[in-house]
């Protein structure tokens, strides 16, 4: 269990969710875990729940607590919610913005100097940690040039600029990813970003680990209220998931490409976990993929300290908490989106 902010995040399975005067009980093979107020609580999100009470259902719909839940995997299943209240304001809020390309500017150009940030610690921590199996000066150059291209998306103000210098920084990274993979080199390289579909072994890891992030980060912005699929970097396209896109490019590097990364250099996954289709994708094997989820699993339990929140939390909840700091500037709690800066 952890509280963050105003929501209460269940993360501990096959817990039972009930009602006792007028606190959220936590109980477990009829055994009481743990009890919490709900009169300072905005949303309960559950994940891998057993069920929630009636009672506790009733009580929080009439005081406008959403409870939200979620597979063990992390996966939004639904949200239960009592009359529209706060949520229309807040998704018409977002409507609004995303119609304006110099609003949302303001907000996309955030999650793109978290990307850049911390794809530029990406590389440092690399340094740091095999600075004696890597060309040292060829990747301080490229921190650099991160380091400067940062200082031109800050103060962007429209879209197709920040596309252009989030496109110059997604190239300068790419030209050292393949020197930050430092084993099984002949079956584990990286010459370019290739997908629809992956064209090596190192793309088709990415393309996967890119997947489950893209559905956490759906997730959470579904929890807190917020619509996934209307984005402010990514517009409109029926099917996909714009706004998840645009959060999740802070979480890309620091996240899903150092995850990669070591699976590849822990020899965790070798050329034996992939196969070749006909049209030449690459494409991991069905045990591969439970080994690679049962990893992501772990990976998810890590803990960190929240940047921002300066809170202690799990890896897993990094995209709700981006989701319910989205969801407060939208409400004007704050004056800007906070981007997770990692180091």
């Amino acid at each position: 269990m952890k509280r963050l902010l105003n929501t209460l995040f269940v993360n501990q399975p096959d817990v039972y969710l009930s009602l006792r005067g007028d606190n959220v009980v936590l109980s477990k093979d009829k055994k009481e875990l743990a009890k919490m107020p709900l009169h300072n609580l905005e949303s309960i999100v559950a994940f891998g729940y057993t069920g929630a009470s009636p009672a506790l259902m009733g009580y929080c719909a009439e005081r406008n607590i959403s409870i939200v839940f979620m597979t063990k995997t992390g996966r939004f299943l639904a949200r239960v919610v009592g009359e529209s209240r706060g949520n229309v304001v807040l998704r018409k809020t977002q409507y609004k913005i995303s119609e304006s390309e110099r609003k949302s500017a303001f907000i996309a150009k955030n999650f793109i100097v978290g990307k850049v940030f911390n794809n530029k610690w990406v590389i440092e921590r690399s340094i740091r940690d095999h600075g004696l199996r890597l060309d040292e000066q060829r990747l301080k150059g490229i921190s650099n040039t991160l380091t400067e291209l940062l200082a031109s998306i800050r103060n962007v103000e429209d879209l197709e600029n920040l596309r252009g210098w989030e496109g110059q920084a997604a190239y300068s990274y790419n030209k050292v990813f393949d020197d930050m993979i430092l084993s099984q080199k002949e079956d584990f390289y990286f010459h370019n970003r290739n997908r629809r579909p992956p064209l090596d072994n190192v793309n088709a890891l990415l393309s996967f680990a890119y997947t489950l992030l893209a559905n956490d980060t759906a997730s959470g912005l579904e929890g807190v209220g917020l619509d996934a699929y209307v984005g402010f970097l990514h517009r409109d396209r029926p099917g996909r998931v714009s706004l998840a896109l645009d959060m999740m490019e802070e979480l890309r590097g620091c996240y899903a490409d150092r995850f990669v990364l070591s699976l590849i250099n822990r020899n965790i996954f070798t050329n034996e976990d992939f196969y070749q289709k006909e049209n030449g994708a690459i494409i991991l094997k069905e045990e591969s993929r439970k080994k690679f989820l049962q990893a992501w699993q772990k990976k998810k339990q890590e803990k960190i300290t929240h940047p921002y929140l300066k809170e202690k939390i799990s890896w897993g909840l990094v995209p709700h908490a981006q989701a319910l700091l989205l969801a407060r500037y939208l409400r004007g709690d704050i004056d800007e989106y906070p981007p997770f800066l990692w180091k």
